[in-house]
């Protein structure tokens, strides 16, 4: 249980390494309302390593795939104590994560798509419908987390567990959340990670 839980939290943190490399290029820090101009992203993106993308995607596949059996193990051990929240949480893990592997490669793909063709007006055209008819995948990554974290939340906090009720603290949604709003780089798995970390010394 606990190499598995490791293996979740090194995932964590090797996503989300990546996705800082495609966050922070040479000249700042991405973000989607810049997008919406031709001249501050092609500024942006400017001196912006392809190999970096190309790392960070292959790398990033590697991280979901480690985090992939921690969510999974987690969903298992919940099995004995409730087996509805332990169905939900399984299949909420494959929402989570197999769409999030797909939304991971886009937008590595896309980064890489608009600096290799020259991040040009017509480029970032590209690369922005591209998003755009892809972004289920975000969607379905962000809905499968947030059903695993209510269903891990509610048994936790129930006492439903062999958790005590304080420890529904370690919880993947809640502390991305809160990420967020500290503005942390790559949130989501900083929110993971620290989730996974507090429930490796109780599990």
């Amino acid at each position: 249980m606990k190499l598995i839980i490791v293996c979740a939290i090194l995932g964590h943190i090797l996503t989300g390494y990546t996705d800082c490399l495609m966050t922070f290029t040479p000249k700042g820090r991405f973000s989607f309302s810049v997008m919406s101009s031709e001249e501050q992203m092609a500024a942006l993106f400017d001196g912006m390593p392809l190999r970096r993308l190309i790392a960070s995607i292959l790398c990033g596949v590697i991280g979901l795939t480690l985090c992939f059996f921690g969510y999974l193990k987690l969903a298992l051990w919940m099995e004995p104590f409730s087996k509805p929240l332990s169905v939900l949480m399984l299949v909420s893990t494959a929402v989570f994560l197999l769409p999030g592997i797909a939304h991971h490669v886009i937008c590595g793909t896309a980064e890489w798509l608009y600096v290799r063709l020259g991040r040009t007006e017509s480029a970032l055209q590209v690369v922005t419908e591209f998003f755009k008819k892809t972004s289920l995948t975000m969607y379905l990554c962000y809905i499968g987390l947030l059903l695993f974290s209510i269903a891990l939340l509610i048994a936790v906090a129930a006492g439903w567990t062999a958790l005590p009720r304080w420890a529904c603290v370690f919880n993947p949604a809640l502390l991305t959340l809160l990420a967020f709003a500290c503005k942390i780089p790559a949130a989501t798995n900083v929110g993971g990670a620290l989730a996974f970390v507090g429930l490796l010394f109780l599990l």
